[in-house]
């Protein structure tokens, strides 16, 4: 007998519990600015399980399980989300969240557009990475001027533009240590004709940017029109590359996790 999405949610709940990385509590030093927030322990393990449950119940029904993200990046991804949604960094109207997975060869799908809100991937496409970053494999990341590498972390969207790559997406990397040059270093979501499977097939891997999250060409604009404006992408280290950020301080996420849900009286 087949499992059905709750069933198969318990037993991911279940899995998650026994491999899932711990968050801190409370809230740390770090980057990214914001209010101190420290949940009393019965209010913590509320909205936790409340947290949990919808990481995996939304893992399952989005349909992510079948399409190589790993379930522990979509929570992290969602960590953040929330993290930004109750600092009042996400556009209310778009509860859009982008994830790349750096950690994926080129080769590979590796980058998705989910509908927090609806719960359902809008897209999962080819995204490149910087030309000094890697060739398969995306190992070596900055947020210097000039290093012509890609960016980690958390984002927020900005307006789009007619750029010579035509349509494209100015990014505000939110992230000191990480990504927080992105606009000077015109970072930005674009089309390129080198993401495409056909150049897959001719090199063993994608094309690169100059540190640009570069898209393929006959998605891009959809894509860019669907983020723009206030929505959140977050790019994820591969296992090799150390990666901290004070976006994955659980006692906020859940706070804004609980609000979106209408769970808090706060």
């Amino acid at each position: 007998m087949p499992f059905s999405p709750t069933a198969f949610a318990g037993f991911l709940l279940l899995l998650a519990s026994l491999v899932l990385p711990a968050f801190p509590a409370e809230a740390a030093p770090g980057t990214g600015g914001g209010k101190v927030v420290k949940l009393s322990e019965a209010r913590r393990a509320t909205y936790m399980a409340a947290f949990e449950q919808h990481v995996l119940q939304t893992y399952v029904q989005t349909g992510l399980t079948a399409t190589g993200l790993p379930m522990n990046v979509y929570r992290e991804a969602l960590v953040g989300f929330y993290n930004l949604q109750q600092r009042g960094l996400v556009a209310p109207a778009k509860q859009v969240l982008t994830i790349i997975d750096f950690n994926r060869s080129s080769r590979l799908k590796r980058l998705w557009v989910v509908d927090v809100k609806q719960q359902r991937v809008l897209f999962h496409t080819l995204v490149a990475h910087g030309k000094n970053t890697g060739a398969e494999f995306a190992s070596a990341f900055s947020n210097v001027n000039g290093s012509e590498m890609s960016s980690l972390g958390f984002y927020v969207t900005g307006n789009t533009y007619e750029g010579k790559h035509g349509l494209s997406l100015k990014l505000n990397g939110l992230e000191p240590k990480y990504n927080t040059n992105a606009a000077s270093r015109a970072v930005v979501v674009h089309g390129a004709n080198y993401v495409c499977e056909e150049f897959v097939q001719a090199h063993g891997r994608l094309g690169r940017s100059q540190g640009c999250p570069a898209l393929p060409l006959n998605q891009s604009s959809a894509i860019i029109r669907a983020i723009k404006n206030g929505t959140v992408v977050y790019a994820h280290a591969p296992r090799t590359v150390q990666y901290e950020s004070s976006f994955q301080q659980l006692d906020p996420a859940l706070v804004g996790f609980a609000q979106s849900k209408g769970l808090s009286d706060e």
